[in-house]
Formats: C-alpha cells, sequence, structure tokens
C-alpha cells in the first residue's frame, strides 16, 4: 500500500488508512455563522470593498482613499482616478499541523502522525476546492515549515512536502504550540479557517494565542490520542518516557491502585485540555488511533455545519 506522495506504507509507519473518495466527497468543512456563505472559490463577488480583483477605476471624488489612486490612469487623463476592487471572497484556511516526537507514538492500528496525516489531507482536498486557498504550518520537530496559502493541485503538493517528515527518536525538547498558533496569527490576514491538528499535549503556553486567534478566524481543533494514554495494561514493570523531553520513569503496572491513579489523572487532564479549547471558542473533536477515524471526522463537521 503506498502513502500519499507515493511512499511505501510500512508496520513502523502504516499511514492514515483508506480514504474513500465518496467519503472525502460526503465532507464538508464546518465554519461559523459569521464567515458563512464567504466561499469566495464558488463564486465570484458582487460586492465593492476590500480585495485584490479589480472591479474598476473611476475618478476621484472626495473622501475617497489617496491610497487607492491609479497614478497610471492620472497620469494618462490628467485627472485623479481610484481603483475598486471586489470584495475578498477566496476563502484562505490554514492548516496547523503537530510534527512533534509525541506524534509518533502509536499502539492501535497506526501512530498519531498517521491520523493527523490524514486528517490534514482530507481538510486539504476540501480547502483548496474552486479556487479556495490552502496554507501550512508546521511545529514540534527540528524544521518547523510555513507554505504561504496556495490554490488546488499546487496547494495539496506543499502540504505533502510539509508532512514528509521523518520519525527523529532523539526528544527536541519541549516544543510549542503556542508560537505556532502566534506565527499563523501573523500571517492570517483576512478572515479564515484555521484547522489546527495535534496531540495538545506538553507545555500549556497555547490558550491566549489561541484566544486571540479565535476571535477574528474560525478556529476548529482536532485532538489525536491513543488509547495507552488514557489507561495503563498491567504488563509488569515499564521504563515510561516522554518523547518530548526524554524525561524517564520506571513504573510498576501490576498496581491496580497506580492504574487507576493513572486513568484518572489522564482523564483529568484531558478534561482540562477539551474546557480550555471551548472556552476560547475552538470547535473541539478527539480522534483516535483506533477505528474509523475518518468517518468521526465526517460526522463531526456535517454535525457542526447543521447547528
Amino acid at each position: 500500500m503506498k502513502l500519499p506522495g507515493g511512499a511505501v506504507a510500512t508496520p513502523a509507519r502504516p499511514g492514515p488508512g483508506p480514504m474513500p473518495e465518496g467519503l472525502l466527497r460526503a465532507l464538508d468543512i464546518s465554519i461559523g455563522r459569521r464567515v458563512e456563505g464567504l466561499l469566495a472559490g464558488d463564486y465570484r463577488s458582487a460586492l465593492h470593498g476590500e480585495g485584490s480583483e479589480l472591479a474598476l477605476v473611476r475618478p476621484y471624488v472626495a473622501g475617497d482613499d489617496v491610497r487607492r489612486i491609479d497614478w497610471n490612469v492620472t497620469a494618462r487623463t490628467n485627472v485623479p482616478h481610484v481603483r475598486v476592487t471586489l470584495a475578498e471572497r477566496v476563502l484562505v484556511s490554514w492548516l496547523v499541523i503537530d510534527t512533534s516526537p509525541s506524534m509518533q507514538f502509536g499502539t492501535a492500528e497506526r501512530r498519531k502522525a498517521d491520523v493527523a496525516e490524514g486528517v490534514a489531507i482530507a481538510m486539504g482536498h476540501l480547502a483548496t476546492r474552486r479556487g479556495n486557498r490552502l496554507g501550512v504550518v508546521t511545529f514540534g520537530d527540528p524544521n518547523p515549515r510555513m507554505l504561504p496559502p496556495r490554490q488546488g493541485r499546487v496547494g495539496l503538493v506543499g502540504l505533502l512536502t510539509a508532512l514528509r517528515v521523518e520519525p527523529d527518536e532523539t526528544p527536541s525538547g519541549a516544543t510549542s504550540l503556542g508560537s505556532a498558533i502566534q506565527k499563523t496569527s501573523a500571517l492570517a490576514r483576512q478572515r479564515s479557517l484555521v484547522v489546527v491538528v495535534s496531540d495538545f499535549r506538553g507545555r500549556r503556553d497555547w490558550r491566549r494565542p489561541l484566544l486571540e486567534l479565535a476571535s477574528r478566524h474560525d478556529v476548529v481543533a482536532v485532538e489525536i490520542s491513543d488509547p495507552r494514554e488514557q489507561e495503563l495494561s498491567n504488563v509488569g514493570v515499564l521504563w515510561l518516557v516522554d518523547p518530548e523531553t526524554g524525561k524517564q520513569l520506571r513504573v510498576d503496572t501490576r498496581s491496580r491502585r497506580l492504574r487507576e491513579r493513572f486513568a484518572a489523572a489522564a482523564s483529568s487532564e484531558r478534561s482540562e485540555v477539551s474546557r480550555a479549547l471551548s472556552s476560547v471558542g475552538a470547535r473541539h473533536v478527539v480522534l483516535t488511533t483506533e477505528g474509523d477515524w475518518l468517518r468521526d471526522l465526517a460526522v463531526f463537521l456535517r454535525r457542526r455545519r447543521h447547528r
């Protein structure tokens, strides 16, 4: 089986799994009420306003913004003229993708990185339709990438290139989702759809930047998890390693009390993440490394769209 981009699936890197074209077609990006109808690639705007597409050039009148003066026409006619553009209707989407060492973890059908890759490809498939544009920001590995918004196949190829990261067994230190969100906020100048794909582990430096981002854009938080992150199996003595920092901890999983405490702490920690995402106005869905993650994503997007 080949992965997106032509790579071959292996037991160590099984890929996102089947992505039926019919299910992809059934998916639709859910955007908030404030940007409903602004799928610019679907139609040409009839509104004059901020944008890049020229509607007309007309004589200057008192009150016009002097920055819109068309100096070429003005020079030819000896009469001041201003440029009037169409309101921007192209939907720009941004994918903020976690490529940190913790995303290489997976004990079910695939790794968290494989699910994240599939989510990115599915969303990229939707975000580049009909002239809409896709930008990508990755974080967490030694070589973070930023790809400016591009249309169509070019945008998808750029996405696949950004995802083509070989696993690095060497911990790279604590990673910063907060910094990636700040970078995205600075780059996303027009109102956009921002999809953050991460396991939301590590430093909680992202709440304030995400709050600021969600105040200007429609934000969807896609959390990727693995069942073994929520509970310990009774398999004897283990060395647990934090892939983000390399810190090790020796535990005896034969202890039922330890397993119960671990499950309770893990559940509480994930609940805190969910509350934090909800409090900033981001729409939140959890996908796991087992089962049909694509169908779960489709159900989430369709449900949110019709609310």
